[in-house]
């Protein structure tokens, strides 16, 4: 993989800019709410998320489990367990994303555009499912059905990043193009 420690400094260091930034752009509704801070920092949680997309598992929980709970518990002290994980992913939606469009490469000509299904749960268990309740939405792909969001990614002929965007599932995947592809040059 990669070394840990020099790719969890450069998480931290974006956290550290870009959360205050945040914090002031948000709208309060005026309600009063406790924001009950974890035992796994904002960036620690980025780094298992960035790692798990890194990694050969196809689900998070058999990663989260047999790999982060027995592999890594010396460089992550503050491991949660696997429910307070799930609820710890959906704060770092929008940290993970902002980080993925920070590390953007630039234009070299070619670029390829594709949108991809990020399911957060069986179709079965829509009704049940509380984590991205509100936020996630039903869409359709060529493989069928899914509940969850839409990543459309833009990347150069040397697979780097061009542009990043999520969108919840039910938005059509020509949308958000016009968005990503302001500022670069090329053939599309």
């Amino acid at each position: 993989m990669v070394n840990l420690e020099e790719f969890y400094c450069c998480v931290d260091d974006f956290c550290q800019t870009f959360i205050p930034l945040w914090h002031q752009q948000l709208i309060e509704n005026g309600l009063l709410k406790r924001h009950r801070e974890a035992s796994l920092s904002l960036s620690e949680v980025m780094m298992i998320l960035i790692l798990f997309h890194m990694s050969h598992y196809r689900d998070f929980k058999t990663f989260y489990i047999k790999y982060v709970k027995q592999h890594l518990k010396a460089d992550f002290p503050g491991l949660v367990s696997y429910t307070r994980m799930l609820t710890l992913k959906k704060r770092a939606l929008i940290p993970l994303c902002a980080f993925l469009s920070s590390r953007k490469a630039k234009t070299q000509g070619i670029a390829f555009i594709d949108p991809t299904k990020i399911a957060v749960c069986h179709n079965l268990r829509i009704p049940r499912h509380r984590v991205f309740e509100g936020v996630a939405q039903r869409g359709k792909t060529s493989t069928g059905w899914f509940y969850g969001f839409k990543l459309h990614l833009v990347i150069n002929d040397c697979g780097e990043l061009l542009a990043v965007k999520l969108t919840t599932g039910n938005k059509d995947d020509r949308h958000p193009v016009k968005a990503m592809v302001k500022g670069l040059t090329g053939c599309l």
